[in-house]
């Protein structure tokens, strides 16, 4: 799978970015999103391949493009059958986020990202569109720390697999106020706090990365976003646990689904039967083969944001697989028309 469609990934995550960063900071999020969405299917679409969306922009009543159960690739073209034969084609399953972060492109800040996973039909968590209680950490950590201890005894732990002082240790918490008391115990017990208002995605993958300073994600954000956290983490080796949040009171800023015991119904009728169950990488991204790709939007930890010049522009980008064991940081220029110099700092 990987070298069949490794570089085509890249350049869907690349073309999605390039649209979306065109709106960097002009206070239009769901443009950007748009725009990002719109990329990312066409090129997508020019893939040979079978693909379906299994997380994406939300349920087909509610989302034109990118929805949940979207046939992708190839085969979708007017002209299919003088493109394709089905029967020759990979299938696969795909979780998008086009752009990860909308509110930090509409606003100019760092962090956003177009972000995809891919694994083969049946290897990716169909996660409803709820929260998710998220814990990741570095490899050296895994299977060590535990998203059911408190984040006190995590924090030790932390500071022994990585042979550091709780004091050196930062731990990324969305700023949201159901993690108050959570970023209080997290200072109280000497560790600092990293505060995002986006895009917990790269946050929990600059945990498998040493140099990022970024040594723990904790907090509650979107699930669907926590299954492509853990495809990432997963062909990393590092750890991440999610659980399944469906109480709005625990949310506090608000929930699909009319009430706690409705998205439990909702839960069941999906075939998961125990909405308490702790999820691992290995659960949540099950797949044989799983691939991850981001291209930076706006620049952040891991990846420069989409840079423009005369006649093109200059993308950074991170493919990651589980199959070769590899993380790729992949330097791209794009060039528009006939660019009178090439970008190259």
């Amino acid at each position: 799978m990987e070298n069949t469609l490794g570089l085509e990934i890249i350049e869907v995550v690349e073309q999605a970015a390039i649209a979306s960063s065109k709106w960097m900071g002009k206070g239009e999020k769901d443009i950007a999103d748009q725009v990002a969405v719109e990329a990312m299917r066409e090129r997508m679409n020019k893939i040979y391949m079978r693909g379906r969306i299994v997380i994406g922009e939300g349920e087909r009543d509610n989302a034109p493009m990118l929805y949940i159960g979207e046939e992708v690739g190839i085969c979708t073209q007017p002209n299919a059958e003088a493109l394709c034969n089905p029967d020759e084609l990979v299938e696969i399953d795909i979780a998008v986020d086009p752009c990860e972060g909308t509110n930090l492109v509409a606003y100019g800040q760092p962090g956003s990202m177009a972000v995809l996973a891919i694994s083969e039909k049946g290897g990716l968590f169909a996660a409803p569109d709820f929260y998710m209680k998220k814990l990741a950490a570095p490899p050296a950590a895994k299977g060590k720390v535990d998203i059911n201890k408190s984040a006190t005894e995590n924090l030790k732990i932390l500071s022994e697999c990585l042979e550091r002082s709780i004091e050196e240790l930062v731990i990324v918490v969305m700023k949201r106020e159901r993690h108050n008391d959570l970023i209080k115990e997290i200072r109280e017990a000497g560790a600092r706090v990293a505060l995002i208002s986006d895009g917990d995605v790269g946050a929990a993958i600059s945990c498998g990365f040493a140099g990022t300073n970024i040594h723990a994600l904790m907090g509650i954000g979107a699930a669907p976003e926590g299954v492509i956290s853990a495809a990432a983490m997963r062909a990393l080796g590092g750890h991440f646990q999610g659980q399944l949040i469906y109480d709005p009171a625990v949310v506090k800023t608000g929930l699909i689904g009319e009430n706690r015991e409705a998205n439990i119904d909702r839960l069941k009728s999906m075939n998961i039967n125990d909405p308490d169950k702790v999820y691992d990488a290995h659960e949540l991204a099950s797949g044989k083969t799983v691939l991850f790709a981001a291209c930076g939007i706006t620049s952040g930890n891991l990846m420069n944001g989409v840079r423009f010049f005369n006649g093109g522009a200059r993308t950074q980008s991170l493919v990651i697989s589980n199959q070769s064991k590899t993380a790729r940081f992949v330097d791209t220029i794009h060039m528009f028309g006939e660019p009178k110099t090439l970008q190259l700092n």
